[in-house]
């Protein structure tokens, strides 16, 4: 029997939603692992709509679990349905879509509040010791809700112009969590939470390299599931 393994997504696009290579790559990887993959995303409105080729914010309104199933072609559920006693390990891609709609960290960054169907997620996987798998800006998610995890954003300092939102790891060592430096084509393994991060898109890096790190992520999510 294949692992069973949930897919929580964030809508569809990286600028107000999931990054679809990254959701692409987990679930390629999910897949070659010969995991059994449910999707799921909340039924709330995006906090924005961006017109992808301009990059810039319109006046339309969606909502992520109808903008979600389009990466999961159509095979999707609302997250308030997910239980945790039914998968052996959660994977969250990542998106602005996840800093957006999953939390608030775009607006209010080490002070944001994290969607009550996405904490009890965590929750509810983490008090099972049940492995979380998280990629690109998505770890600080579990930042937010287990202070003293150890997670990867990538590196703290902008190294060769690669990592221009390395920022983010110093928020995260002000929430109380310890950031660990990798490389694009790593993962980070925390044994204590069984939380497992890649950077993914967080570094300016070929896909291919992104498409592997997040490999490293999945497998090493499937190794303690």
């Amino acid at each position: 029997m294949g692992k069973r393994v949930a897919l929580v997504l964030a809508g569809c696009g990286v600028f107000d939603g999931s990054e679809i290579h990254e959701a692409s790559a987990a679930l390629v990887h999910l897949s070659r692992g010969g995991a059994e993959v449910k999707i799921f995303a909340p039924n709330i409105e995006q906090r924005d709509v961006v017109n992808h080729l301009k990059g810039s914010p319109t006046e339309e309104k969606r909502n992520v679990l109808v903008e979600s199933a389009r990466l999961a072609r159509g095979n999707i559920q609302d997250l308030a349905e997910l239980k945790a006693s039914e998968f052996d390990a959660v994977i969250f891609p990542g998106g602005f879509g996840v800093a957006k709609n999953l939390c608030s960290w775009a607006v209010d960054g080490k002070n944001c509040t994290v969607n009550e169907h996405v904490n009890s997620t965590l929750q509810a996987f983490h008090s099972a010791k049940k492995p979380i798998g998280l990629c690109c800006i998505s770890p600080v998610l579990v930042a937010k809700v287990f202070p003293g995890c150890e997670v990867t954003v990538g590196q703290d300092k902008n190294v060769d112009g690669r990592f221009p939102d390395a920022e983010t790891a110093s928020a995260i060592a002000e929430l109380g969590c310890k950031h660990i430096c990798k490389n694009v084509n790593e993962s980070h393994v925390d044994k204590a939470n069984k939380i497992v991060t890649t950077c993914a898109f967080m570094c300016k890096a070929p896909l291919h390299e992104i498409f592997d790190g997040i490999g490293t992520m999945v497998q090493e999510v499937l190794k303690l599931a």
